[in-house]
């Protein structure tokens, strides 16, 4: 593994709904090349579906109206339907700080805040070292998907941050260690491959009723005719604990 150069940025944070409301017509892509940069897809901007919150909702109270007599002529309010319920545990939010993944023996140093380019686009890291937390969105333990992201390799310095990131196997953990002083364990449930102009947006970045996380980078077969990589490779992991 090439190696590390730490750099932790700011953490100004922009609103949820950036990451909550999505678009379906499918991810555009920025980006380009192993010397340059790794495509990553567009963060759609808000616009329909409200941010996630990492408090446990709770269901629903009917307004206090007695029902109406038989000949009022007036219908009953109908109560709104419960929120869902939220599945395994939730954090309060926490800056992430770094991220290790025992299994495939990778540290991250600490981690970049990522933010949006001008055309609407996730920011990635600057250092092929350095994976990147996109700010706009969950903290990895708060309700909703956290997204990381990371290079796979360059062609001036060899393997990156994430290089190794396709190798991971359901039931891997991932160990995020927060700003609070505690450590965000996620299990994986998935590791999946995806075309670069079939990136399933919803699936990655919509709404989950748990602590879920998103590990990005590139991968597959290298097209030198665009210099890109021809997909993306994505890893789906769960709150499973804290330490």
């Amino acid at each position: 593994m090439a190696k590390h150069v730490a750099r932790a940025d700011g953490r100004p944070r922009l609103a949820r709904a950036a990451i909550a409301a999505l678009s379906v017509g499918g991810a555009s892509l920025i980006g380009v090349g192993l010397a340059t940069q790794e495509s990553v897809p567009i963060v759609p901007s808000a616009a329909a579906a409200p941010a996630p919150s990492s408090v446990t909702p709770s269901p629903a109270v009917p307004p206090s109206v007695p029902p109406p007599g038989p000949s009022s002529g007036v219908t009953a309010p109908q109560a709104p339907a419960p929120a869902p319920a939220v599945v395994g545990p939730v954090l309060p939010e926490a800056v992430p700080l770094s991220v290790t993944i025992p299994s495939i023996d990778t540290t991250t140093p600490p981690l970049a805040s990522l933010g949006l380019l001008p055309d609407g686009s996730l920011e990635v890291p600057a250092d092929y070292d350095v994976a990147g937390w996109y700010r706009g969105g969950p903290a990895p333990g708060e309700l909703g998907p956290a997204v990381i992201a990371g290079h796979v390799d360059s062609a001036a310095e060899g393997p990156a941050v994430f290089f190794r990131l396709a190798e991971l196997q359901p039931g891997d953990e991932i160990h995020v260690d927060r700003a609070d002083g505690t450590t965000a364990v996620f299990a994986v449930d998935r590791v999946a491959r995806y075309p670069k102009d079939a990136f399933p947006t919803v699936e990655v970045y919509g709404d989950t009723d748990h602590a879920a996380l998103r590990l990005i980078t590139c991968g597959g077969s290298f097209d030198p005719a665009s210099g890109n990589y021809r997909d993306n490779v994505v890893v789906f992991a769960r709150l499973a604990g804290v330490r």
